[in-house]
């Protein structure tokens, strides 16, 4: 059977990411309504613009880049934690979406993403018709 993935892109941005073993990793809340699956990200600092959402039917991405506003010399630093720089994260689903009816929201440094789920008749009866 053909692989019939289907790929939605959503705020797709100009830029290119490169690969790095330095890319930083988001942290993800991943749920389910009885209608949707629905991930959210913290991500702080970044404009939506500069996100890169990539959805199939089974699995999440998400793509960006955090600037610093500033350069600080490493021996003025007392604590350094926040990422600054690439970061990414790919996340498989628990069951099919309909990537193409995804959503994307922004709101106070917090993206969600809503993934209807498809729903699939596992088993159909047929009636067989007399001629």
């Amino acid at each position: 059977m053909a692989n019939t993935k289907k790929s939605t892109n959503i705020n797709i941005s100009e830029n290119n990411w490169p690969s790095s073993s330095e890319e930083g990793q988001l942290t993800m809340d991943v749920y389910q309504t009885p209608t949707e699956i629905i991930v959210k990200s913290a991500i702080a600092g970044v404009s939506p613009k500069d996100l890169d959402i990539s959805i199939t039917n089974d699995m999440v991405t998400v793509r960006g880049k955090r600037e610093q506003e500033e350069e600080v010399e490493e021996d003025n630093y007392f604590y350094r934690e926040c990422f600054w720089g690439t970061f990414s994260r790919s996340v498989i689903l628990p069951m099919e979406v309909d990537a193409n009816e995804a959503k994307a929201t922004f709101k106070n440094g917090v993206l969600t993403i809503k993934l209807p789920k498809v729903e699939k008749v596992r088993t159909k009866r047929l009636d067989v018709d007399e001629d």
